[in-house]
């Protein structure tokens, strides 16, 4: 390639999609250059969705612009740069792995609805209090959690760790969000899963999108369901 990738972002502190991604690339070594398109708004005269629209029919973030060519929805993302760069390895070389690894991305997709509505990602925020409720009021976050601990330790004690599938795939860049999360709102966890959680806090892609996150200083009201202010 004679020309760097671009990956376009939200927030940081808010913006679990962009941040798999963006964790992907980071994670592996690829590189690319950051365009973070600031949540104003999700309006469609926002500025946002101006910058976003004759990008992305999605008019949503992520969207990874190679040359002429634009990947937006983070497993397509994942799929092109698997094909672009081989040697990366960023799903497990196990043809049975890698299957796993891309039953668990799809579910994390489209499943986990209600940890998503009621726990959004809010990576500065502490919220125990908020947690500790949540878990006693919504029996939808239980079961999110309860397969969660489940698929994840499956994952580990099949593979050995320290990551769901030894080395660093697209899984734990999927996955890294809701770790943020439940760290977030402190859900009770097992000690094998929350070490892995703060394993993956601890990879290098991870906690650069991290410290980028805490030094946002960006609090934006419509993505807060529980605090006025920071």
């Amino acid at each position: 390639m004679n020309h760097t990738m671009k990956l376009y972002i939200g927030n940081k502190n808010y913006s679990s999609w962009s941040m798999r991604s963006w964790v992907l690339l980071t994670q592996a070594g690829i590189p690319f250059d950051e365009v973070m398109v600031r949540f104003d708004a999700f309006t469609p005269e926002s500025q946002f969705k101006a910058t976003l629209r004759p990008l992305s029919p999605t008019g949503k973030v992520p969207v990874l612009v190679d040359g002429d060519l634009v990947v937006w929805d983070t497993l397509a993302i994942a799929e092109y740069l698997t094909e672009q760069f081989p040697g990366k390895a960023l799903w497990p070389r196990d043809k049975a792995a890698r299957a796993r690894a891309r039953s668990l991305c799809a579910e994390m997709h489209s499943g986990f609805t209600g940890l998503r509505s009621y726990c959004p990602m809010n990576i500065e925020a502490s919220l125990p209090e908020v947690g500790a409720l949540v878990w006693r009021d919504q029996p939808v976050v239980r079961a999110d959690v309860a397969r969660l601990v489940a698929m994840w330790q499956q994952c580990l004690d099949a593979h050995g760790g320290p990551l769901l599938f030894g080395d660093f795939s697209v899984a734990d860049a999927v996955f890294a969000p809701i770790c943020t999360r439940l760290l977030t709102y402190a859900l009770p966890l097992p000690d094998a899963v929350l070490a892995y959680v703060h394993r993956v806090c601890a990879l290098p892609g991870v906690k650069a999108w991290i410290d980028d996150a805490l030094a946002e200083q960006d609090f934006l009201d419509f993505e807060e369901p529980y605090r006025l202010s920071r």
